[in-house]
């Protein structure tokens, strides 16, 4: 799997364990829908750091915990 859809999976999973939409995800964060919209499609290659922690954030959860998931085991993921 690659880097981008991990993070798209996993916001998705804690979007849902939250039954947030991506629009209050947005009015909580301050990132643009857009970008939130464009980060579950994998629409980047890549997603800045910044932007994450603002997710983060907007979902009241550090960035450890963003990625305190098997999505990002090494093994599972692509170079």
């Amino acid at each position: 799997m690659q880097l981008n859809e991990a993070v798209s999976r996993r916001l998705t999973e804690l979007l849902r364990e939250r039954d947030m939409t991506q629009y209050q995800l947005y009015m909580q964060s301050g990132v643009p829908k857009s970008t939130i919209g464009n980060i579950v499609n994998c629409v980047y290659d890549s997603v800045k750091l910044r932007i994450l922690h603002e997710l983060c954030q907007g979902l009241g959860i550090g960035l450890e915990e963003f990625f305190h998931s098997p999505l990002f085991d090494e093994d599972g993921l692509e170079p």
